[in-house]
C-alpha cells in the first residue's frame, strides 16, 4: 500500500472516529441543542443511548486490528445511520447547517472504507486463506 493511501487513511478514519465519538458522547448523555439531538427529529428519546452506545463500540471495532468482517458490518451500519440522519433532518426541513455534519460523517465513511489497508479487508482475508489452502 502506498504511504500517501495509508496516511489518507487514518486522517479519514481520524476524524471519522472524533465525529462519531463526540456525536455517540452527546447521544448516550441526552444533551439537548447538539444539531443531532434525536426527539426534534420525532424519533423518542430511549433511542438516544442506544445510538451512542453503537457509535461508541463501532468506533472500537474500526481502529481495533482484525476482526475485518465486524469492521464490514460496522461500515455499513455507519452508512445506514448517517443516511438516516440525513433523510430525518431534510425530512423535517432542517436547513443544510442541520444535514451538513450528517453528510461530512457519511463522506468520511466511505473514504476510510475505501482508502482502508488490505489487511483490515475482507478481500486480503480471502485471497490470504485460499493461498494458505491453494499450498497444501
Amino acid at each position: 500500500m502506498k504511504k500517501s493511501k495509508l496516511i489518507a487513511y487514518w486522517i479519514a478514519t481520524a476524524w471519522l472516529s472524533l465525529g462519531m465519538v463526540s456525536t455517540g458522547i452527546t447521544q448516550l448523555l441526552g444533551v439537548h441543542g447538539n444539531p443531532g439531538y434525536v426527539p426534534d427529529l420525532g424519533y423518542p428519546a430511549y433511542l438516544m443511548p442506544l445510538l451512542g452506545i453503537s457509535k461508541l463500540l463501532g468506533v472500537l471495532v474500526i481502529l481495533v486490528p482484525r476482526y475485518a468482517l465486524l469492521k464490514e458490518w460496522t461500515y455499513a451500519g455507519f452508512t445506514f445511520l448517517m443516511c438516516g440522519a440525513i433523510f430525518s433532518h431534510a425530512a423535517v426541513h432542517d436547513p443544510a447547517s442541520g444535514i451538513l455534519p450528517a453528510l461530512l460523517l457519511l463522506v468520511l465513511t466511505f473514504l476510510s472504507w475505501w482508502l482502508r489497508p488490505a489487511s483490515r479487508s475482507l478481500v486480503f482475508l480471502t485471497f490470504k486463506k485460499t493461498a494458505h489452502e491453494s499450498r497444501r
